[in-house]
């Protein structure tokens, strides 16, 4: 299972499959960049690439097989991650060719290997665990209200959802037998 830095190592490694995908003969003129946004990125944006936002992180309360907990350790936490990918460019015809061009990476490699997730940061995922990246839909109010708070004007996005993502807890239970006899010493003060 992960640990508590699974939410990052996730936003980069879509950023990493997106520039790792990218070839330069894919738009003539256009050298994309690939970041990780946080809101206030919005107001100053990158001349041309494609943004990656984590929006929204939820409990998924939509596991049913959760794995058994480890031993003398807590049930893990499955968490699921919405992201926004942004398409930033010049003119529009190139910001639908970058949208278009993610959108299409992303449904080429939807899994990402534990072995991806950790490439900037090793060990936050197990070696057997992968991440899934599905698209999702926002309404229309949904979008709007998104584009309300961030500081820019509408711009061309696509949402997706990250999903299992299971955190594991740092509690570890002491480990001991149980106190089965309790012994009490008094003893007599003397002046």
């Amino acid at each position: 299972m992960a640990n508590h830095q699974a939410i990052g190592a996730v936003a980069e490694a879509v950023t990493r499959l997106l520039e790792q995908s990218w070839h330069a003969d894919l738009l003539s003129g256009i050298e994309p960049q690939f970041e990780v946004y946080h809101g206030k990125d919005f107001s100053t944006p990158m001349a041309a690439g494609v943004s990656v936002f984590v929006y929204q992180v939820c409990v998924d309360t939509v596991q049913r097989t959760l794995p058994p907990a480890l031993p003398d350790h807590k049930r893990p936490l499955p968490v699921r991650m919405s992201l926004l990918l942004t398409a930033w460019a010049k003119d529009a015809s190139s910001e639908h060719a970058l949208l278009g061009w993610a959108m299409r990476a992303i449904a080429d490699y939807p899994n990402l290997s534990a072995g991806f997730l950790n490439a900037s940061t090793a060990g936050v995922f197990a070696v057997d665990e992968t991440v899934d990246l599905t698209p999702a839909e926002l309404s229309n109010d949904e979008i709007f209200q998104l584009w309300q708070v961030l500081p820019s004007s509408l711009q061309l996005s696509v949402p997706y959802v990250a999903r299992v993502i299971r955190i594991e807890s740092e509690v570890v239970e002491p480990v001991g037998a149980p106190v089965g006899e309790r012994i009490l010493d008094l003893g007599v003060l003397t002046p």
